[in-house]
């Protein structure tokens, strides 16, 4: 079975969504993400210009074989471009050999290991009132775990915290906009730590001490400061804290880990195994926070899991609506099959959104799944997606008080 058109598809229904369409001599269809927030047309070139014409008259069932002739072939290897557009590859192949088993794609992963996925959604709000009436929003609608982002005094704007919301409107944070350049927001560390404690403190007396909990430092903190707040966090048993140091030295996870006992998450940003060899090695993390459309699709990450399952660490899939449904219904596929998962991260994508990507995926009771049609259950609509051309767009930048960039 060959491959006859690989198509590179771009909209944008609220945000920007790259989408890889391969098309085999026999009429079969499959679709993978390929999405990169902020840098899209990057890796809409490397696909059209480099990648694409390699794939033409290749065996569509031969995934790791194809797999490693993009991986290795090029000789420049890793890079969030170069992943994300082979996970595009890698994932739009599976949908089809999926389609053509007549099979959902979790099957030929080894089939279910569960009824359902674990999701987290993200509840925030500039001030207490606001985050409980978030946080009772996303109960409301069914999740059983859920994401803490909070204003700080002093900030106009702060990483993960929706800036408007209103009666009958979808209450959710897209740092993403539609723009020339980026913009820019003022961040103090130090009055962070200061303030977040007190902000657990008073979600668990609200909402007591069974809620699972999580929140995301962004990588804002060196490692010492990270290691307060773990430490400073422990009495309201977070799920995890994310990101809370950059980790491209994973070395400065010891000290973290040294110093509380707080479960830790790192990865959304990495894109390859090899950057988490001390990691999970040292056994420094409890949960790859990777996405399958950025970290080399559903092969790599398949790999990168069974890896992280000899320490007993879990998955923790990157899923915020950056990640269009097509990578989406990919990652639950993996979720359901693998045993060492641990929670999905689950935004729930705009109306318009849905009209270009038509899913058979399912959230309910707080799980989600991916559901049984043949591939990975998503069907892409050209007329739709027609209607919402591409934006440039980009994510904010973060400064100091003083002006020193930092870590957004």
């Amino acid at each position: 079975m060959k491959i006859a058109h690989a198509d590179v598809l771009v909209t944008s229904p609220g945000r920007n969504f790259v989408t890889l369409r391969i098309t085999t001599d026999d009429g079969v269809t499959g679709l993978g993400d390929a999405t990169l927030n902020g840098r899209e047309l990057a890796v809409v070139s490397y696909l059209r210009d480099h990648v694409a014409p390699l794939l033409v008259g290749r065996d569509a069932h031969q995934i790791e074989d194809t797999w490693q002739y993009l991986y290795r072939g090029a000789y420049w290897r890793r890079g969030p471009v170069t992943m994300t557009a082979i996970a595009a590859v890698d994932v739009a192949l599976w949908d089809i050999k999926a389609k053509v088993a007549g099979l959902p794609l979790y099957q030929l992963l080894g089939g279910a290991s569960r009824t359902g996925a674990l999701a987290y959604g993200h509840a925030s709000g500039f001030d207490l009132e606001a985050l409980f009436d978030s946080i009772r929003e996303h109960l409301a609608l069914g999740y059983r775990a859920v994401r803490i982002q909070t204003g700080v005094p002093g900030l106009d704007q702060v990483y993960g915290v929706a800036t408007s919301t209103g009666i009958g409107q979808r209450y959710d944070y897209e740092p993403a906009q539609p723009r020339a350049y980026p913009s820019e927001e003022e961040w103090d560390t130090r009055a962070y730590l200061r303030h977040l404690p007190s902000v657990f403190e008073a979600v668990r007396n609200e909402f007591g001490p069974e809620l699972p909990l999580l929140h995301d430092g962004h990588h804002r903190m060196t490692p010492i400061q990270a290691a307060q707040l773990g430490k400073a966090l422990e009495p309201y048993d977070l799920f995890w804290l994310e990101d809370c140091t950059p980790a491209e030295n994973p070395e400065a996870l010891r000290p973290v880990r040294q110093h509380t006992t707080t479960p830790l998450a790192i990865g959304e940003i990495f894109n390859s195994v090899v950057d988490y060899r001390t990691l999970i090695g040292e056994q420094l993390i409890d949960y790859v926070r990777s996405a399958i459309t950025h970290a080399g699709g559903i092969t790599a990450m398949r790999r990168l899991l069974d890896f992280a399952a000899q320490y007993q660490i879990k998955s923790g899939m990157h899923g915020p609506t950056d990640v269009s449904p097509v990578g989406m219904a990919a990652a639950l596929h993996l979720d359901l099959a693998i045993h060492n998962f641990g929670i999905q991260e689950y935004m729930r994508h705009s109306p318009a959104t849905l009209e270009v990507f038509r899913t058979s995926y399912t959230f309910s009771g707080g799980l989600l799944h991916p559901g049984n049609n043949p591939g990975i259950g998503v069907d892409y609509d050209e007329d739709a997606a027609a209607r919402f051309p591409y934006e440039p767009a980009y994510l904010p930048v973060s400064r100091l008080t003083d002006g020193t960039v930092h870590d957004w």
